[in-house]
């Protein structure tokens, strides 16, 4: 009998409730939850196919001790039981601390951590050990946002709700893409302006982003000129008399100091900086300050930046000067990028952090939180942020760390420095859930952990908004809760070093003590959530923090008073001016590389990369460019690019795209080493961080981008079983490094295809491509083979019941484009076979042309689009008719593009 369990979805910020289907211990479906005031029952396409991530085969299912060889990486796996595995990992932890003291071991955890998993980490080293070696991956995404907003308003604390994007005048999107990124908000931006249609959009991105191409006004910045943009925005303000002066002189301080720096940006001197017209600067200037209410909504594209946290500063500014903050459908709204990287700040789980938002720095929140956890003190010696952490192990001044499930050996920016830093490690334990994130490689102790459908506790999400997180199933193989593991270690960990205090310190039944103990390091706080408990929770529902003892409900907006977290009770104007990025564009490296996300994958795809519907929008990392700019460096659209700097290389496919600026490139931050030869974006970032927040400069680097000389391409191509994808990608993946160019995707449909493209500089041997047919399972018996040598050209095909299964195309591949769509829809029959094996870009009439999904939730294809658009239907005409664009949200974009492009064309007619 199937039953459903409410908890959230594990993905980004927005804090999605769902409704969980299972059935005799396994997940079968998952919907929306109607109830959730994040969503009410909407899902983007990654939310709503996480019930396809809840299979054992991609799993880590056992306690592993590894041998780590000369590179310093896995090379032997012996399984292990949990007592042996902690009781090691505890007995090298102690020999490390016991010979080169506390901050010689660090713990790096993650936004995707739960916030009673997080407290326990936290505890365990600053109590128990002694270290502030504590931080997370939120550092790579939002700790330039929670400075932006301790420097101007006090705390780390949004003053927004979801609902004031339904009462907003003038939405203002920078760095920040919800169409793609936050698709269910998106779905309430599209809301509010079909209720008003008088709604000002206006989006701040150097490339014309999904979001942008709806926006009524595009502010194609230079990228890292965010500074001089708002700036330039003010001066006008200034001007025009356009401020809210009575709200400046009764509730801020340092305007005046701030004025004088906003004088040097006139709009044509923000625009020689920025690339902004100056009249565009002064039209949103005008549109920001004169609108009834104005929401600003920000993510990666200011936080991740050296300086990141002026950014999010000089964009509070505006707020400030105009008054719109405070009052219903205006305020400055940072978007969280993971589901309960507040959380973690909430508990103190940063290097710089304690409990309740307090601060390591402080000797008075030091002892308050010593005096609550009963113990003698509390390091006052600054821990090492993310990236200085790394460097730490690099440099032999941390031995030891723990990485809780995160992914830094993709994540990370300057990948060469981060897998030299963990093969240096004396110890290096993983705690993950999934058998393949890259990590893994550099383990010395692997351990498995529960995840999304399997963990209790709670998140929260950007709108300070805690949702209970529930199990539905118990944890796959030996897999165990986070917190679970931190405890069992603590407490052996403890015996090890003698600390009795180790017992009762991490004595917690379940995660509900650990909520109940976070929940009193909060009363009195900014955070105060003491009238909250679990019970509360599942009888109100998910509440917005503050959430006093006797709080009737939680409190959707901040500063309606006017008042705010600072020592005067004034909001602060901080003064700062336009900064260069960290890397500069010269004649050896001339573009810029900004990065991005896709609709369809999350962060590195250790979890989305399992699901092979996923994989149909995109199936491999593909640099934008301007058209200008493919003439430029000589690649044809399609074609291969060596993207490098002093920091890497990778080859990538090349993609026209006119929405971004001449001289700038655009690349997807999913890929890694798991799906592409090479890891990513992230070869090419550099580790330069913001001085104040410590966030890494992960949205820009210098590079150089030239044609990739590899003619010779290759393709390989198998339908499988369900239960055998992870098997087959497992098989594919272990030949991305044995080319320069190389990709590995699914594609989804009836039944899943694993699709391997790669290209060599010269034809390959054969004994290579006879390893190939093997592990693609092409030596069956039955198959057609073809090959022309005098071209380099040698194809192969299996057939099982008289269709195609497997196919492996060398020196001429154009038939991959349609293949991958074919064999996992309806498959190609033998009397078919000769149009694989033909050098064709199209499959045969009969089949039809592939079919390219635009909306996955609905199952709509192009095609069936483009033809209701070219018989006069319009855009709500097909998403009535065909419930396109229903669902998440997502793909109404592109239907606006589609019905565009159509639209153009008959008129040209």
């Amino acid at each position: 009998m199937t039953h459903e369990t409410r908890s959230t979805c594990c993905y980004c910020g927005v804090g999605c409730g769902v409704l969980i289907a299972h059935d005799q211990g396994r997940i079968t479906g998952v919907r929306g939850d109607p109830d959730h005031p994040a969503n009410f029952g909407r899902l983007c396409t990654k939310g709503a196919s996480l019930h396809l991530t809840a299979r054992p085969d991609t799993r880590l299912l056992h306690p592993e001790l590894r041998q780590r060889g000369a590179e310093g990486r896995c090379t032997e796996a012996r399984q292990v039981g949990w007592d042996e595995a902690l009781d090691h990992t505890a007995s090298r932890f102690a020999e490390i601390i016991r010979r080169h003291g506390p901050d010689s071991v660090a713990f790096y955890l993650s936004g995707q951590l739960l916030t009673e998993d997080y407290y326990v980490f936290n505890k365990l080293a600053k109590a128990l050990i002694g270290t502030n070696n504590v931080d997370t991956n939120s550092r790579l995404c939002m700790s330039s946002a929670a400075a932006g907003y301790k420097l101007t308003l006090g705390v780390d604390a949004p003053p927004c709700s979801y609902e004031d994007l339904g009462l907003a005048d003038c939405l203002f999107i920078a760095g920040a893409n919800p169409a793609v990124a936050h698709p269910i908000l998106y779905r309430r931006i599209e809301d509010a302006r079909a209720a008003n249609p008088a709604l000002k959009v206006i989006v701040v991105d150097p490339r014309r982003s999904e979001t942008a191409a709806q926006a009524n006004l595009h502010l194609a910045l230079k990228p890292g000129t965010d500074i001089a943009l708002y700036h330039g925005m003010l001066h006008v303000m200034i001007e025009e008399g356009l401020l809210d002066t009575a709200y400046i002189e009764s509730h801020t301080e340092g305007f005046d100091a701030l004025g004088k720096i906003v004088r040097e940006y006139a709009p044509d001197t923000a625009a020689a900086l920025t690339g902004v017209p100056a009249a565009d600067i002064a039209t949103a200037a005008r549109w920001f300050a004169r609108a009834g209410a104005a929401l600003s909504l920000y993510c990666q594209g200011l936080n991740q930046s050296t300086h990141g946290s002026h950014n999010n500063a000089a964009l509070i500014h505006l707020h400030l000067a105009t008054g719109q903050i405070g009052r219903v459908g205006a305020g400055p709204f940072s978007l969280t990028g993971q589901p309960n990287a507040m959380g973690g700040r909430e508990v103190g789980g940063m290097a710089h952090l304690l409990p309740g938002h307090r601060e390591v720095a402080d000797p008075d929140h030091r002892a308050e939180i010593a005096r609550f956890w009963g113990v003698p003190w509390l390091s006052p010696r600054p821990g090492l942020k993310a990236i200085d952490l790394f460097a730490g192990l690099k440099s032999g001044q941390v031995k030891a760390v723990w990485i809780a499930c995160t992914n830094p050996a993709q994540s990370l920016p300057h990948q060469a420095e981060v897998r030299q830093a963990l093969a240096a490690a004396e110890l290096v334990v993983v705690q993950e859930a999934f058998a393949d994130a890259e990590t893994l490689a550099y383990a010395d102790v692997a351990l498995p952990a529960a995840t999304w459908g399997e963990k209790e506790g709670t998140v929260t999400n950007s709108e300070r908004r805690i949702s209970r997180v529930r199990a539905a199933v118990a944890p796959a193989g030996e897999a165990r809760a986070d917190w679970a593991i931190a405890c069992d270690f603590a407490r052996r960990l403890g015996r090890e070093l003698g600390l009795q205090s180790a017992e009762t310190l991490f004595a917690y039944p379940d995660p509900e003590a650990i909520f109940n103990e976070h929940r009193q390091t909060t009363v009195g706080r900014d955070l105060d959530i003491g009238g909250l408990s679990y019970d509360r929770l599942e009888s109100a529902g998910p509440q917005q923090w503050p959430c006093r003892a006797g709080d009737s409900s939680g409190t959707a907006r901040l500063y309606t008073d006017g008042r705010f977290q600072t020592p005067s009770g004034r909001a602060c104007f901080v003064p700062c001016r336009h900064e260069a990025t960290a890397d500069r564009t010269d004649a050896a490296f001339p573009f810029a590389l900004i990065s991005g996300r896709l609709r369809d994958q999350w962060h590195g795809m250790t979890r989305t990369g399992t699901v092979p519907r996923l994989f149909n929008q995109e199936d491999e990392a593909l640099l934008r460019l301007h058209p200008g700019d493919l003439l430029k460096v000589g690649v044809a659209d399609g074609g291969l690019a060596r993207v490098a700097n002093g920091r890497g290389s990778i080859v990538v496919r090349v993609r026209g795209d006119d929405g971004l600026r001449p001289g700038t490139a655009w690349l997807p931050m999913h890929w890694g080493e798991r799906f592409m030869a090479g890891a990513g974006a992230n070869a090419l970032t550099p580790a330069s961080v913001d001085p104040i927040s410590g966030q890494p400069e992960l949205k820009h680097a210098a590079v150089r981008i030239e044609a990739a000389r590899l003619p010779w391409p290759l393709a390989a191509i198998q339908r499988v079983e369900d239960g055998q994808a992870a098997a087959a990608m497992a098989r594919a993946r272990a030949w991305l490094g044995r080319f320069p160019y190389a990709s590995v995707a699914f594609h989804g449909g009836k039944r899943p295809v694993v699709v391997l493209r790669a290209a060599l500089a010269a034809p390959a041997e054969a004994g290579l491509i006879a390893e190939l047919d093997r592990d693609f399972g092409l030596e069956r018996p039955g198959g057609l083979s073809y090959a022309d040598p005098a071209r380099g050209v040698a194809k192969r095909a299996a057939l099982a019941d008289g269709e195609l299964v497997a196919i492996r195309l060398a020196g001429e591949t154009l038939a991959s484009a349609w293949l991958p769509e074919a064999l996992a829809g309806s498959g190609l029959a033998a009397s078919r076979l000769r149009f694989a094996l033909a050098p064709i870009a199209s499959p045969p009439a009969d089949l039809g042309p592939p079919r390219e999904i635009v909306c996955k939730c609905a199952d709509v294809d192009r095609q069936t689009l483009a033809a209701a658009f070219a018989a006069g239907e319009s855009v709500d005409d097909v998403r009535e008719r065909l419930k396109c664009g229903g669902y998440c949200g997502g793909c109404v974009p592109d239907l606006r593009r589609l019905h565009g492009a159509i639209q153009t064309s008959a008129q040209a007619a």
